[in-house]
């Protein structure tokens, strides 16, 4: 046995790799569903519990557990699509006809304007060509005969080059962007109302398709996706008073978690003062308008232990109650009392100008120093801070005219540095100073000096004038960009800006930027976003899909096993075991491609199974013939394989050109259907001729002959010839 698997190691090799590889790919798949059904018991029993507090410290002892594990696995695992899982799926249109009526001069639009719109509305309803494109026709056949021109509708800002290919470039541009905007407000809103692995992708040239599992409230949902996106600009109020609030909620829930009575008086009629107060001014960075707070701050100042902030505390503070604790001991002792703030971190802005530097503000002292503060915190921690901040109870400690607002993306510097999402969040004044319907245009460049991306802002005479009456009042402060309650950005104001045109500085790299500008042309947004299909996907629907499926699969693959042993014996087993490996082979690729597993996914499956015996049946007929004219085992087996091959290689690759075709000109299903033809196809030709081969002559080597499902007597006669 030992010298056959020296001889024989590489066709070992080359038949158990694929497999470990595969299930190396779908083990995350399993993973998931096993963390799930953990989280489901979990989630029973924190409902159980007595206490909102038992309830807590139960979830929070299984995300500490299991969180990270069960969030790769999800990435990583082999997604069920619509179909199979149930949930609500919504085809979403941008209006880029109304789009096109906003961007005409309103002074200008007379009788033949309105009938060429009213007759590319009707045209594009049964049409997959763009908008702009279908008016543009229509604007030749209706209103040039007439003596119009697009100049006399639309005006160009570009006074050196007035011509109509600016006008259609700046439509085509409008028209794009107008998707962008209204896809990301959408994905912001699907991703705070909490839907596990949406699928939101555009569809043609105005469509917006979202696949939300698991959503069965048809209208929350719908409620959610037609509300007008709402983009507001408010003062940031990171200052002693929110400090002081939080830890209030410390001294709270860790009285409240020990059983004893609360005895601190909740006040809800603090206000927040500081609109009447200079703050300390945040680190300076060379801008135009307005910049970003400076973030000096790196991964281990960020992840801080709790008992490190005690003993650093200590040096300061003689009555440190952690004083003579192990390092272990005081952690937890820390823990303990500061359930809430040891959730994120908290910095001081300590100094003025170019002396100021920030350090870690640990909550062991009562005393806190006026100025700014920075707040930050991991994903991990993310959910159950806004679960806190959701109490009734917890809500009343908070100053009533101040909201907390986390950042919409992670900070990328982290995110690219050490793979953690890490978020900044605010309190923010709960009135807004100004609303995005006064922002005329955005656009994300780079800076000329210093080649830095940037986003040029231009608002409405009324909002230019609100504008420099907001930055005058409030030099040296941070006003939060808000879109549908996350912040996109929090620049600090470095002086009055009138006019209405103001830059924003401080963004990372260019997607940064281009993001940003989507967000502050969201609040300007001129072209409606319709629901033109949504329907249900009951997840009754979805389990009978799945039993179906499978049902048809294991049938399927029963008859053909059951052909292939009892026509080709021996060998017919080993195709089987390949056939096998392929389906392995097909699902574990689709899940390093974070590919969807649909119904008509399943039915591609199925077409590989039949196309993988079909190469099969080729490759072996080829080989009973030559066995028929008196050829040793040996040499009919390659002659076989190297006959059949140009066959299989014809009738696979055609089906694969086709499959590319379905892909590309397709939408959903039929994608589905034609990633896993496409993938098993190449499967095919990878377990049907190679692998197969490879179990074959590791069978003649063990044991001199093989069965192809020939009579007994030639068979006989074939054990005689080696």
């Amino acid at each position: 046995m030992e010298v056959f698997l020296k001889k024989h190691l590489g066709k070992i090799a080359l038949i158990v790799l694929p497999i470990i590889a595969a299930l190396i790919l779908l083990f995350p798949t399993y993973n998931a569903s096993r963390l799930e059904k953990k989280e489901k018991e979990a989630f029973a029993r924190a409902e159980k519990a007595g206490n909102s507090v038992d309830s807590l410290k139960i979830m929070d002892d299984f995300y500490k557990m299991h969180g990270e594990d069960l969030a790769n696995a999800k990435k990583n695992r082999l997604k069920l699509g619509l179909d199979l899982r149930g949930g609500m799926y919504v085809t979403m249109e941008v209006d880029i006809v109304k789009l096109i009526e906003e961007s005409a001069q309103s002074e200008s639009i007379d009788e033949i304007f309105m009938e060429v719109l009213d007759k590319t509305a009707k045209d594009v309803v049964n049409s997959e060509e763009t908008a702009i494109n279908i008016f543009l026709k229509n604007f030749d056949a209706i209103a040039r005969p007439k003596g119009k021109t697009l100049l006399n509708y639309f005006e160009t800002t570009d006074f050196r080059d007035i011509s109509e290919k600016k006008i259609i470039d700046k439509l085509n541009e409008n028209a794009t962007q107008a998707i962008d905007q209204a896809q990301e407000v959408i994905r912001q809103r699907i991703d705070q109302y909490g839907v596990s692995e949406p699928n939101i992708q555009k569809s043609g040239a105005r469509r917006i398709v979202l696949e939300l599992p698991g959503v069965q409230n048809r209208s929350e949902m719908m409620h959610l996706l037609q509300t007008t996106a709402r983009l507001e600009f408010k003062l940031v109020r990171n200052n002693e008073n929110i400090v002081k609030a939080f830890s209030k909620i410390d001294k709270y829930l860790s009285r409240q978690a020990k059983g004893l009575k609360v005895e601190e008086e909740i006040d809800t009629t603090v206000v927040d003062t500081a609109a009447q107060k200079d703050v300390a001014s945040a680190a300076e960075e060379k801008a135009t308008d307005t910049e970003t707070v400076a973030d000096n701050t790196n991964l281990d100042t960020l992840q801080t232990d709790s008992a490190d902030v005690a003993k650093d505390t200590s040096k300061k503070d003689p009555d440190n109650p952690y004083e003579g604790l192990s390092e272990e001991e005081a952690r937890e002792r820390y823990l303990a009392d500061h359930p809430f703030t040891s959730l994120f971190s908290t910095f001081y802005f300590q100094g003025v100008g170019d002396q100021q530097q920030m350090v870690n503000f640990g909550y062991i002292t009562d005393e806190v120093p006026e100025g700014e503060y920075m707040f930050r915190i991991t994903k991990d921690s993310l959910n159950k801070f806004l679960f806190m901040l959701q109490r009734p109870d917890i809500k009343t400690f908070l100053p009533i005219d101040l909201e907390v607002a986390v950042d919409a993306k992670p900070d990328q510097r982290f995110l690219q540095q050490s793979n953690i999402e890490i978020f900044d969040f605010y309190a923010l004044k709960r009135e807004a100073e100004l609303t995005g319907d006064v922002i005329t245009d955005a656009k994300a460049t780079f800076d000329p000096t210093t080649n830095a991306p940037v986003v040029s802002m231009s608002m409405s005479a009324d909002g230019s004038e609100s504008w420099a009456r907001i930055t005058g009042a409030n030099l040296k402060k941070r006003i939060a960009i808000v879109l549908d309650g996350r912040v996109y950005s929090a620049p600090t104001v470095q002086n009055k800006i009138t006019g209405g045109n103001s830059q924003i500085t401080g963004m990372a790299n260019t997607d940064e930027a281009h993001l940003l500008e989507i967000v502050l042309k969201a609040g300007a947004l001129k072209a409606p976003v319709q629901i033109i299909e949504e329907r249900i996907v009951g997840p009754s629907l979805g389990e009978d899909s799945i039993q179906s499926g499978l049902w048809a699969s294991v049938i399927a693959v029963i008859f053909v096993v059951l052909f292939m042993i009892v026509y080709y014996s021996t060998a017919g087993v080993l195709a089987d075991i390949a056939i096998m490996m392929n389906v392995l082979l097909i699902l574990s690729v689709l899940a390093a491609l974070n590919g969807t597993l649909t119904l008509p996914g399943i039915a591609g499956i199925i077409l590989t199974v039949g196309m993988a015996i079909d190469a099969n049946v080729l490759i072996f007929e080829r080989i009973r013939e030559e066995l028929n004219r008196g050829r040793s085992i040996r040499s009919s087996v390659d002659d076989g394989f190297q006959k059949a091959l140009s066959a299989i290689l014809d009738s696979n690759i055609t089906t694969f050109i086709t499959g590319v075709i379905l892909y590309y000109f397709g939408s959903g299903p039929i994608q589905g259907f034609a990633l896993t033809l496409m993938i098993g196809i190449l499967g095919t030709l990878f377990t049907g001729i190679v692998i197969t081969k490879a179990l074959i002559e590791l069978s003649l080597a063990k044991s001199g002959s093989i069965s192809f499902g020939l009579p007994k007597n030639l068979n006989n006669e074939l054990k005689e010839i080696k």
